[in-house]
């Protein structure tokens, strides 16, 4: 009886790739594509083309939860499946990504490898607690939130053209840390992705860094 019991739930059990169909799934694949393009411009030195992949993958981070409060019809195995998604996605975007693109502008020097690594570890170590515990009471993040740390980044890096290799090397590096250690302090910052206001705010200036860096792109 209990053979043919986990039969029929070998049988129920959905497919690994029938979850690519849920569409607040495919968003996050879609930022996980962006992701992508920003390590591989990082690592070749089109800096300007990483951070455009870079700011595209947090509105589509943004965009899948978003969706998939508002999509009806979807279980719970679909959520939790989607949250582990997001997590796994999440830490290359705002770990792994980071960590590259100061490897990179470092020259691939070792001592980069420090910031680097706080970087990842720091995601990694921020992304545990949050599955953990999640938000403090039910509203606000402890420490700041990853998606800040690319946020950020690409507007810092807007200053790489006005002042030297050398000096924006430490003002990446700097910045690069400083991040991390927010991850995992213990200040509270309030959830940005819940208020419609700031989706369109984050809308706003993910076309405006596309269109900077853009600029910047076609005039090199």
């Amino acid at each position: 009886m209990s053979k043919n019991n986990s039969t029929s739930q070998a049988l129920q059990q959905p497919t690994i790739l029938s979850y690519v169909n849920d569409l607040p799934n495919l968003l996050s694949l879609s930022g996980l594509a962006c992701t992508l393009l920003a390590i591989y411009f990082s690592i070749t030195g089109l800096y300007e083309a990483a951070m455009i992949g870079m700011v595209w993958a947090v509105a589509f981070d943004w965009a899948d939860g978003l969706v998939a409060r508002k999509l009806k019809g979807r279980s719970a195995n679909d959520a939790k499946f989607g949250g582990q998604l997001d997590v796994l996605i999440d830490i290359v975007s705002y770990g792994v990504t980071p960590a590259i693109l100061l490897l990179s502008y470092g020259h691939f020097a070792p001592i980069y490898l420090f910031g680097a690594f706080i970087m990842v570890a720091a995601a990694a170590i921020r992304l545990s607690y949050f599955s953990t515990y999640g938000l403090a009471g039910g509203t606000k993040y402890r420490g700041l939130a990853l998606d800040n740390n690319s946020l950020i980044l690409v507007a810092i890096f807007l200053l790489e053209t006005q002042v030297s290799h050398e000096m924006f090397a430490i003002i990446l590096y700097i910045s690069a840390v400083g991040l991390a250690i927010l991850n995992v302090s213990e200040i509270a910052t309030p959830k940005l992705s819940g208020n419609p206001r700031n989706v369109y705010l984050l809308g706003a200036y993910t076309l405006g860094i596309t269109a900077i860096y853009g600029l910047q792109l076609i005039s090199n």
